[in-house]
């Protein structure tokens, strides 16, 4: 359920918003003049979005690299055999 609260409510129930952020472990969102102003999470769940953002920015970042890659007319693309082979070739010695 969204939680949203005019901004006034951070100061006048701040222990109501305490509550539904800690222990409820909702997202707070706080309109000035009825318009989007904040938003209020448990840092423990920020942590969490930065960390997902973190890494979904390394997985953009790895694809951006293997289209650069793929782009190269000079790279060399081995089959699932071939990639076989040489893994058994590792193993093996």
């Amino acid at each position: 359920m969204n939680n949203i609260r005019p901004v006034s409510d951070l100061k006048n129930k701040y222990q109501e918003i305490e509550e539904l952020v800690l222990k409820e472990d909702e997202t707070v969102y706080l309109t000035k003049n009825g318009h989007d102003s904040m938003v209020i999470m448990s840092l423990e769940k920020y942590s969490k979005l930065m960390s997902d953002l973190e890494y979904n920015e390394y997985i953009e970042n790895a694809l951006d690299e293997a289209d650069k890659e793929a782009e190269n007319p000079d790279a060399k693309y081995y089959t699932h055999e071939e990639m076989m082979q040489m893994a058994r070739n590792i193993i093996d010695g």
